[in-house]
């Protein structure tokens, strides 16, 4: 029986409309909540962690496949990205205590400023969304490292959602457990969180070698220094930003923070 499609008017003949592709209409019942939850289940086991065991063992040679065009069985790598994102910012916050750890930490190294305390606690507590917000930032950096390798900026962007979805997983399979069992541990606790930031001087050339095999991994090396160049620029750039940020905020609103910078009087 043909019947007209609720959306667009086109006629519908099977399943589909071949022009919207809405489904043709039939009555909510029992059997459709039904199998609304068993597809919605089915699809989210199949695409999630098919891309979550892939992204682990090969991230790289993933991301190539993805953007090839190989994409039917793949969770979309940038919701990949955002869903570990908040996993692992709620593991380091809210099991771990990360941020707690971070402020006993620096409140015993009395010697730094206050203002650089609170950056640094910021900066270790909530590394991972920090990083998903910089993803487009990064995807340009390395679209100009690799820019005559053949590929766009939006590709880059995928690229660099793999890259975080797959340092996400490498935080919360290693650092966590290890940073969980040792946070009573400051020096313990120190080493792993700058082995965590600094793991992306492996993470990306790694990415990168199994994402370009069909180029020697010396070229390889040499694009991620200027993309390693690209990005400590620009991490200057954010550390001026975020001083200036923290100046403007403590003079609106908590003057008497800046107490700390005023010149000591001599004894």
């Amino acid at each position: 029986m043909k019947v007209a499609c609720l959306n667009c008017g086109s006629e519908i003949t099977q399943n589909f409309c071949p022009s919207c592709g809405q489904k043709k209409y039939k009555r909510i019942d029992r059997k459709y909540i039904w199998d609304e939850v068993q597809y919605s289940t089915v699809h989210m086991n199949k695409g999630f962690f098919y891309s979550l065991k892939n992204t682990f063992l090969n991230p790289g040679k993933t991301a190539r496949t993805f953007i090839d065009g190989n994409r039917v069985n793949h969770y979309k790598p940038i919701a990949l990205a955002f869903i570990l994102s908040g996993i692992s910012a709620f593991i380091s916050f809210k099991i771990i205590g990360l941020g707690e750890i971070m402020n006993s930490i620096q409140d015993e190294q009395v010697a730094k400023s206050e203002m650089m305390q609170d950056i640094n606690r910021f900066n270790q507590t909530y590394s991972s969304l920090i990083f998903l917000t910089l993803i487009p930032f990064f995807a340009l950096f390395t679209k100009w490292s690799f820019k005559s390798w053949g590929h766009n900026f939006y590709e880059h962007v995928v690229m660099n959602a793999f890259i975080l979805a797959y340092y996400n997983i490498i935080c919360i399979l290693l650092f966590y457990p290890l940073l969980y069992i040792f946070k009573n541990n400051t020096s313990i606790t120190m080493l792993l969180t700058g082995a965590a930031s600094l793991s992306f001087l492996i993470i990306i050339p790694y990415f990168f070698k199994e994402f370009y095999k069909e180029y020697p991994f010396k070229q390889v090396l040499k694009r991620f220094l200027i993309f390693l160049i690209l990005a400590s620029v620009f991490s200057v750039i954010l550390l001026i930003l975020a001083i200036i940020g923290y100046f403007a905020y403590a003079i609106a609103f908590n003057p008497e923070s800046l107490q700390q910078f005023a010149p000591k009087k001599p004894i």
